[in-house]
């Protein structure tokens, strides 16, 4: 058996490809798997559950892709999902219909022996003040509870104005500030008491080596999905042993089996 991990497919009704590749994705390489873990970003924005109820193109996505995540759970694979910075308003109703469960912004798991952590990510960039103060003000109920209250258009307009701000803001900012601060991602493991750590948000795919405890430890960084290729992290189990998460890119239209 195997665990497979992504993260930061940024589906909209502008990514036919990426949302075809995800379900054909979901269809062979994840068909037998024991777990799929999407940790964060599975949409570009996410302005609330209640879109479902309308007739608009991300609705059509959304509902695309949790009839296949759904399949694939009712199937016997477990489904998980986490937050990221663009759609952290995924409630319980999209999980359900995805037959997902809703992860906490940190979690830790024990994947086939291997105890490890995973997140977003974006709580790691704490060099990034602006965006830190926006992440805990969007993480706040009731401001939550105030956004999901307005019209649906107006959110939806709400959300093409943040990343279009965002994506200006991010252009001024120097390329450390937009990644981990490292110092944050020891803290993390030898708070949690693990040498894996696994996350995405930053784009920057990479198998990072580093020392937690006086032990070795590394951090595995997942890529963002585009037109031509995605990002997994497959954890496979062989004969009670099981073998080190390993990062690996794929064409969209061959994923692997």
């Amino acid at each position: 058996m195997r665990t497979l991990l992504i993260a930061d497919l940024h589906l909209s009704e502008h990514t036919p490809d990426i949302t075809q590749g995800f379900i054909n994705y979901l269809a062979t390489t994840a068909v037998d798997a024991q777990a799929v873990y999407i940790l964060g970003d599975l949409f570009d924005a996410w302005i609330g559950d209640d879109l479902l109820d309308y007739p608009h193109p991300l609705a059509d996505v959304a509902t695309r892709v949790s009839t296949a995540l759904s399949t694939l759970a009712n199937n016997g694979t477990r489904v998980y999902l986490m937050h990221g910075n663009r759609d952290f308003f995924i409630g319980q109703r999209f999980a359900d219909a995805c037959s997902a469960t809703l992860l906490p912004d940190i979690q830790e798991a024990e994947l086939h022996g291997i105890p490890l952590v995973l997140l977003h990510g974006d709580s790691l960039c704490t060099l990034d003040k602006d965006y830190m103060a926006f992440r805990e003000q969007s993480r706040d109920p009731q401001w939550q509870a105030q956004m999901l209250a307005l019209p649906l258009e107006q959110r939806l307009e709400l959300a093409s104005s943040l990343r279009q701000q965002s994506g200006a803001a991010n252009a001024k900012k120097a390329d450390a500030i937009m990644d981990v601060t490292p110092s944050e991602v020891v803290k993390l493991m030898e708070k949690r008491g693990v040498a894996t750590m696994i996350h995405g948000h930053t784009h920057r795919p990479k198998v990072h080596e580093l020392t937690v405890d006086g032990v070795p430890a590394k951090r595995f960084v997942l890529g963002d999905w585009d037109s031509q290729h995605g990002w997994d992290i497959v954890i496979d189990e062989k004969s009670e042993h099981a073998t080190a998460p390993h990062l690996r890119q794929f064409p969209l239209d061959q994923p692997p089996v």
